[in-house]
């Protein structure tokens, strides 16, 4: 059972989340700075960090935004308007529909994922100092063990 939050708890959680808050104005400012809407940038992400060589349906992006199907289309229809990618069929399953970048979308997420990576090398070194704090073994199960969801131990940590 998780013990009662303490003033430093509820200080270190303001602190984190305000931070996360602050990247993510940031990364809309700076999808607005390179000429496409904040989700347009997650959409690209998302057809871009899409495991399946094949391109991700608007299913699979609809569940990465948290979106409605019937959003997701309007979204990418916007997105193929605009040139930032394009619907083609599944080789396999001429019924899926599968999406990819252009090169238009590929250039502008390439742009604005080297910015977010040099944001969030700067970011990291607070962002992990407080979840460790938050996540001390205070925070662990009945049985010792860490929480599902925690972050992923560094091997060298021990």
């Amino acid at each position: 059972m998780t013990p009662t939050p303490t003033n430093e708890d509820y200080r270190r959680l303001l602190e984190l989340r305000t931070g996360l808050r602050r990247f993510l104005r940031w990364s809309e400012e700076r999808a607005r700075a390179d000429g496409v809407t904040p989700a347009q940038h997650q959409l690209l992400l998302a057809v871009r960090g899409h495991p399946d060589p094949r391109g991700p349906t608007v299913g699979d992006v609809a569940s990465y935004l948290l979106l409605r199907h019937h959003s997701a289309v309007g979204l990418v229809d916007r997105a193929e308007k605009a040139g930032l990618l394009v619907r083609g069929q599944d080789a396999e399953n001429l019924s899926v529909v599968r999406l990819h970048l252009t090169d238009r979308g590929s250039r502008q997420l390439e742009a604005l994922s080297e910015q977010h990576l040099e944001e969030l090398a700067h970011l990291a070194p607070t962002m992990h100092a407080l979840w460790d704090a938050l996540e001390d073994a205070n925070y662990r199960g009945a049985d010792g063990e860490r929480h599902p969801a925690a972050r992923p131990r560094d091997p060298a940590e021990g």
